[in-house]
């Protein structure tokens, strides 16, 4: 039997355009400059205002966001008849210059590269096979990862062999072709099943009459283990050598690489390390005043050309033609004006977080010393700017600023807090920076371990337990005192 019942729900939903906003807040320079063009080739409503004169280059940071108002579009018949939502008003223009844009350069600093797969097709078809035996070599620089290693067991690729390519072939066969041709291949070390086979394949490639070299090669084979350990004292009994035998053996092992496919990628390789920062900060008169760098930027508006269009259509009001006409690019012309709404709205998001930031971290602008840095957490800048801790969290993602201290990432600005032996409280941050100072000036034949390293910060002020040492020590990429040992 049917019921009919009343139910009261509470739920949250976000608009297309929040999320849209969202997205536009979290992308970098790079990312939003191809966002821009991407938009520009999809909306023929939205257009890049040409510019005769830099009457709209504004003084003060207020200038740059201040709302201009809306055109309206007038019509002769109400194509919102058409429309579900009722949208709102907005700017059709957007002035996205900035005196800073001078100092940066619109060149690309991508460009495509040869990726591993096809180094090393290229040089398998210049060697004298067979056709299976080739089509063979292929299937396994196509298993390939992008270090060069092949991860994958020889007999899973056996049977891709037989169901994916129709050639029915042995264990041994693979791998007879893997040892005598891929891993032959450059860089040497390609092909390696891990990383001993990987050091070994670029070691054997050495002069073997040369001491250091030949000892090298000998422990990788025989001693990798007592390698990987650091168990020099272990190594030298076996070998029944001197220690400055063992060092030349080691320096020769730290000029292989670990990762010979490191420098090819599959889609683009770098030419350029260069980041484009997001944010400039000057220091001028001992006040701090940060900006946004919006050469990627364009100043944008709504098209005059499809309002007149607009126009046109709407004078017909009988034509069916026409209102469908006149509904598209009344569509397109919201579009428009909404996606230069988001554009100011991210700027604006993006300048006042910047200012919260600066405001707080005043004494560091201007010192350029981290020391200076105030613990500081997303909450903290939240708090100033009104806006929630997701959007704080979106707008210092995988951005940077300029400072005249250098290029900084927005997210080494945020630390915890800890209270020191005199009760003032002091950034996590400073503290890994005393830990990461007493670990590069300790014995390297004695390491510190962490326990000393504990009673070595107490001494300093810091009184933290072992478990936050081996934490920070993790968090900074240094290994335990076992492995950071030396000879």
């Amino acid at each position: 039997m049917l019921k009919q019942h009343l139910q009261l729900k509470l739920g949250q939903k976000l608009a297309p355009q929040q999320i849209q906003l969202m997205k536009l807040i979290q992308l970098h320079t790079l990312e939003f400059e191809e966002e821009l063009e991407r938009e520009l080739e999809e909306n023929p409503a939205l257009e890049i205002a040409k510019e005769d004169s830099k009457e709209d280059e504004y003084s003060s940071l207020e200038d740059a966001y201040q709302d201009e108002g809306t055109e309206s579009i007038e019509t002769d018949f109400d194509v919102n008849e058409y429309i579900y939502d009722d949208e709102p008003s907005y700017k059709t223009a957007s002035s996205n210059y900035s005196p800073d844009d001078e100092e940066f350069d619109n060149e690309s600093l991508l460009t495509e590269g040869q990726s591993l797969y096809d180094y090393l097709t290229e040089q398998i078809h210049l060697i004298n096979i067979s056709e299976e035996d080739l089509k063979i070599a292929e299937y396994l620089i196509g298993n390939l990862d992008t270090d060069g290693y092949l991860r994958r067991e020889i007999k899973s690729i056996v049977d891709d062999l037989a169901f994916s390519q129709g050639i029915y072939t042995t264990k041994e066969r693979v791998e007879d072709i893997l040892e005598n041709y891929v891993q032959k291949l450059d860089p040497s070390g390609v092909g390696a099943r891990g990383l001993q086979e990987c050091l070994l394949l670029q070691i054997e490639k050495k002069v073997s009459s040369d001491k250091a070299v030949s000892l090298a090669a000998n422990i990788l084979r025989h001693q990798f283990e007592a390698l990987t350990n650091k168990h020099y004292n272990k190594i030298i009994q076996k070998y029944d050598i001197e220690e400055d035998d063992l060092k030349d053996a080691l320096d020769e092992i730290s000029k292989l690489s670990p990762k010979v496919g490191g420098n090819f990628d599959t889609q683009t390789i770098t030419i350029n390390q260069e980041i484009i920062p997001d944010f400039v900060i000057q220091v001028k008169d001992g006040l701090v005043i940060p900006m946004l760098n919006s050469k990627n930027a364009p100043t944008l508006r709504v098209s005059e050309e499809y309002k007149d269009i607009l126009t046109t259509y709407s004078h017909d009001k009988n034509s069916s033609e026409h209102k469908q006409a006149a509904l598209f690019i009344k569509q397109k012309l919201d579009a428009a004006k909404w996606y230069i709404d988001a554009i100011n709205q991210r700027q604006n998001t993006l300048l006042q977080t910047i200012t919260a930031i600066v405001k707080f971290q005043k004494d560091y602008f201007i010192t350029g010393d981290e020391k200076s840095l105030k613990p500081m957490i997303l909450k903290d800048i939240a708090d100033i700017t009104g806006f929630d801790i997701s959007t704080i969290s979106r707008v210092v993602k995988s951005k940077y600023a300029d400072t005249p201290n250098g290029i900084v990432y927005l997210k080494d600005l945020f630390s915890d807090s800890l209270t020191n032996d005199d009760g003032e409280e002091v950034s996590t941050k400073e503290i890994k920076n005393h830990l990461q100072e007493v670990i590069s000036k300790e014995n390297k034949r004695k390491p510190l371990t962490d326990d000393a390293l504990v009673v070595i910060l107490k001494e300093q002020g810091y009184n933290i337990a072992r478990r936050t040492i081996a934490k920070y020590r993790e968090q900074l990429n240094i290994p335990v005192a076992r492995l950071r040992k030396e000879l």
